[in-house]
């Protein structure tokens, strides 16, 4: 047994590793949904500056949403097997983290697409009581506060309890992150105040 760990770990890549033990450590999973494909996503960054600030005993799954085809309820008895992924990723999480850029002064539609295959067939929504965390980074002085409160009328029909405060609009501009990409100094604080509460809602909702 012993030799056939070893053999296991070698082949392994050291952040994937990483990433294996964390999640099979840890007590609480959270379900990462981003809601932004770009690359260099502000609100992509955000979410892995955010996850270094939760205790040991959260993992974390990033959730894919880009390869979702577009919902049609004709497909309800026969989902994509990325749409029967997705449902699996959020039901086998403790809670769900929405990480959302805002556009045009809502969410973006690749996130509300993923919502609508999750949330569906109907009576089958894998959202169904998911303690929820939503915030969200923009370069606009208001953050993404309009696209946030579109997404908690969405997660109030679901049945998600969502953290309600502290609301967390984050000013992407120079001094959030620091030389590592870590949350700098002038937003840690409250930061860590907002990830202390959300760890709290989880336990208590979970």
């Amino acid at each position: 047994m012993h030799l056939l760990l070893s053999a296991f770990f070698s082949t392994c890549r050291s952040a994937d590793l990483t990433g294996f033990l964390e999640n099979f450590m840890a007590q609480y999973t959270i379900a990462v949904v981003v809601g932004s494909l770009r690359k260099d996503s502000f609100n992509k960054k955000l979410a892995g500056a955010l996850e270094k600030l939760f205790p040991a005993d959260f993992g974390f799954t990033h959730v894919r949403i880009d390869d979702l085809p577009l919902y049609n309820q004709d497909d309800d008895g026969s989902p994509a097997a990325q749409v029967t992924r997705l449902k699996g990723e959020i039901a086998a999480a403790q809670g769900v983290l929405f990480v959302t850029p805002e556009y045009n002064r809502s969410i973006p539609g690749v996130l509300k697409n993923a919502i609508d295959h999750a949330s569906r067939p109907y009576g089958q929504s894998a959202w169904n009581g998911k303690p929820a965390g939503v915030i969200g980074a923009s370069v606009g002085p208001i953050g993404t506060a309009m696209a946030q409160q579109h997404l908690r009328n969405m997660l109030a029909y679901l049945n998600m309890p969502a953290l309600g405060q502290p609301e967390a609009f984050i000013h992407n501009k120079e001094g959030l992150y620091d030389a590592a990409g870590n949350i700098g100094e002038a937003s840690l604080k409250f930061l860590q105040g907002w990830v202390d509460a959300y760890v709290a809602w989880v336990k208590k909702h979970a």
